[in-house]
């Protein structure tokens, strides 16, 4: 997956020859504690993640307190919820969000959320945010799109639900109003969502289709499918993150504790130092290696002019002497001088 374009959040350039950006999404499990998130941003930044990101809304911005069946939640983590009780649960008080920025800017670690209304977006640029994300949810809401784009500022949006055509209009829609530094993070919204259902062969296709810069934000347990796709190109990885699944909260249970989180940024950067590039040469680390490699030895005394034979020479190893292919050409010639037992062949030994 080689995109062309790239961008950058906060000083940090993401895209081709760049390890993954890696963003821990705290979502709503701060559990409507503001010491509990700022010991979130301090954790997300102690793990070595690059971003984190919060979402910014409330109630009122999302739904209306209704308790109709439209509007009452059946099945999954918020079975029996209404929409207004789960918004009410977990977003995060927007006065939170100044002492949340800055104490990522303290630790350098890029702090920006996913806005879902205008005032929203009003509401963070008066932070100076340095990027916006665009939930699955909010894809197809092309003014908020709009309104986001025409903050300049870099986007990545997520494509959960989203068909090809939807994904189409939302970078039709960012790339008109926006600069151009767009983000797409391929997404299953499924809480937690089964690793078989992740379809990471999306990733590419997802990048070339719509040059852009590829991600993948993830809902499945543990780091094994981030991994996989930092494999398939992957630029950006985004993860939910909280500091004790035991505490409870929304999105707890699909979510990393920070040892977890750590494991996640170590393995996927790691991962992607192993793509390197298409190389057929010797690496250094194999320098001490080659010595273990066959080639041709006497094995029995030789005196001069006598042949070379299966007997006398043999393929074995160390590697020093002349590699194995050479032995049907040598078989029969004379030896040029005599030859002691464990000789490494060389051609100077061996009469024309």
């Amino acid at each position: 997956m080689t995109p062309k374009a790239a961008i950058e959040i906060a000083g940090r350039k993401i895209g081709s020859g760049q390890p993954p950006y890696i963003i821990a999404e705290m979502s709503g499990n701060h559990n409507g504690d503001l010491e509990r998130a700022l010991a979130l941003v301090e954790a997300a930044a102690a793990a070595g993640a690059d971003a984190l990101k919060l979402q910014t809304y409330t109630a009122d911005t999302m739904t209306i307190d209704h308790d109709g069946a439209d509007f009452r939640i059946e099945g999954g983590l918020w079975d029996g919820k209404t929409l207004y009780e789960l918004y009410e649960w977990a977003h995060t008080p927007w006065d939170w969000h100044e002492a949340l920025f800055a104490r990522g800017r303290e630790l350098s670690l890029a702090v920006f959320s996913s806005p879902f209304d205008a005032s929203a977006v009003d509401f963070l640029e008066s932070l100076d945010a340095p990027a916006y994300k665009i939930a699955s949810f909010e894809a197809v809401d092309l003014p908020l799109i709009e309104k986001v784009a025409k903050t300049g500022k870099p986007m990545i949006i997520s494509t959960g639900m989203a068909n090809i055509e939807e994904i189409g209009e939302a970078m039709e829609t960012a790339r008109a109003y926006g600069s151009g530094e767009i983000v797409l993070l391929h997404c299953i919204s499924g809480y937690p969502t089964p690793p078989e259902e992740a379809n990471l062969e999306t990733l590419p296709d997802l990048a070339r289709r719509f040059d852009a810069v590829a991600g993948l934000s993830d809902h499945t347990l543990g780091p094994s499918v981030p991994i996989a796709a930092v494999a398939l190109g992957a630029q950006v990885i985004e993860k939910h993150f909280t500091l004790r699944r035991a505490d409870g909260g929304p999105d707890s249970a699909f979510s990393l504790e920070p040892e977890e989180l750590r494991q996640l940024c170590e393995t996927t950067r790691t991962a992607w130092a192993a793509l390197g590039r298409v190389d057929y040469g010797r690496k250094p680390s194999e320098a001490g290696s080659a010595v273990f490699r066959r080639s041709l030895y006497v094995v029995e005394d030789i005196a001069a002019g006598e042949p070379f034979t299966e007997k006398n020479l043999r393929a074995i190893r160390p590697g020093h002497g002349l590699p194995p292919k050479h032995i049907t050409e040598l078989l029969g010639r004379p030896a040029k001088t005599a030859i002691k037992r464990g000789t490494p062949l060389r051609w100077d030994l061996v009469s024309s």
